[in-house]
């Protein structure tokens, strides 16, 4: 039997940081995973390069059942204290759209600074480690693995979420919650593509491997980034951004051209007397294999001066309002996130202890707090732990 004060399940973003903080603390700390190598979606994050924050962090960037958890976390460990440590370590990094942070060279230069502070606070991370059993005895949780037994006064579930079984993922987290009788928000999965209806694949999979920026929105979001047509249907930051929003037999709207009004362009050439066809027009502003699968040939073949007003409207209306039904997701499997997780109600904003068994704490991707597309994500995971950490 191994007696310590804190395990940690989990040697991924959130447990990391959270063990760091509890290792400074004085605290007795063990790390807890069944993966053979910590942080494994650190190092294939962001193409290799771990997006770890964004420049400009927001509670309505988050989507959760609980909209104002976040706010107390976010507020209290920030996107500039984490860079702090980032230029403590001098690891040299980089600025893309929309505020998004990477690191120059290699995912690498994250996990090993915060392995790099585990160690510092004499944080022991055991790997390759099953867990069996959990039960909690009086005040102490008493933990069965195929590694020993293990008992700590705190437990801290940082096991992530579905998305990306190959990685390791498993719902273990939200069965310890269901466990402890704790309510665990339906999931599914967010940060990931969209797959079409099958006429509607058949009608655009020709187009795979073109993208265009665009406005895509539903009822509640909408995003201005690029979209990616695929062989079985939408990829791209504006569609993976809203797939954290959609749901089943919901329709989505695409504005092809969002910096232009098409109507009004078309009608002002036509004013010109422009003898174009439409098709060597729309040219300028589209891939032709893409408004030739939304327009008919003959409006395409026609001129412009052919063209009345209210054909003017329909080649408009297409292209700036069009409507697509998904078929579906391409699910965890490739899914960045995991929408839902662990209740918010059920858990302390302020130290993300349970409010029904004391000891017991949830961070990271466990916990119904889901971010978007750009770094958002990576500083839930170190706000909601650096919180914890404070606690333990």
């Amino acid at each position: 039997m191994v007696e310590t004060e804190v395990i940690i399940i989990g040697a991924g973003a959130s447990g990391l940081m959270c063990a760091i903080e509890a290792g400074k603390r004085g605290r007795k700390v063990m790390v807890l995973d069944h993966a053979n190598k910590a942080g494994k979606k650190i190092l294939m994050s962001g193409g290799g390069r771990c997006n770890f924050t964004n420049y400009s962090i927001d509670p309505e960037n988050f989507i959760s059942n609980n909209p104002h958890f976040c706010k107390s976390a976010l507020s209290r460990f920030t996107q500039w204290d984490f860079l702090a440590l980032i230029e403590r370590y001098r690891i040299p990094y980089h600025e893309r759209d929309h505020g998004q942070l990477f690191c120059n060279d290699s995912a690498k230069d994250i996990l090993n600074m915060l392995l790099a502070e585990c160690t510092d606070a004499g944080v022991l991370v055991q790997l390759n480690t099953h867990i069996e059993n959990i039960e909690r005895l009086t005040d102490k949780f008493h933990l069965k693995t195929d590694h020993g037994s293990f008992t700590s006064k705190s437990l801290v579930v940082a096991t992530g979420g579905l998305s990306i079984p190959k990685m390791g993922a498993t719902p273990f987290g939200y069965k310890i919650a269901q466990q402890f009788d704790i309510n665990v928000i339906s999931t599914r999965a967010g940060l990931v593509a969209l797959t079409l209806q099958p006429e509607d694949k058949d009608r655009f999979s020709p187009l795979s491997g073109i993208a265009v920026p665009c406005l895509v929105s539903n009822k509640r979001q909408s995003f201005r980034e690029n979209i990616l047509f695929t062989h079985r249907g939408l990829s791209g930051p504006a569609v993976l951004q809203i797939s954290s929003y959609w749901r089943a037999g919901e329709e989505v709207a695409i504005n092809l051209l969002p910096q232009v009004n098409l109507e009004a362009e078309l009608k002002s050439l036509r004013r010109q007397k422009l003898k174009s066809h439409l098709k060597s027009i729309l040219d300028d502003y589209l891939p032709k294999r893409l408004f030739g699968c939304l327009l008919p040939d003959d409006i395409l073949n026609s001129s412009l001066q052919d063209l009345s007003d209210r054909q003017i409207h329909q080649v408009s209306d297409q292209l700036h309002n069009w409507t697509i039904k998904p078929n579906g997701t391409e699910g965890y499997r490739t899914a960045e996130v995991t929408v839902g997780g662990v209740d918010c109600d059920a858990i302390s904003s302020k130290t993300m202890e349970s409010k029904k068994v004391p000891g017991l704490y949830f961070i990271g991707e466990v916990v119904d707090v889901t971010g978007w597309l750009g770094g958002y994500n990576f500083q839930w995971a170190w706000s909601s732990a650096w919180c914890a950490g404070q606690y333990l």
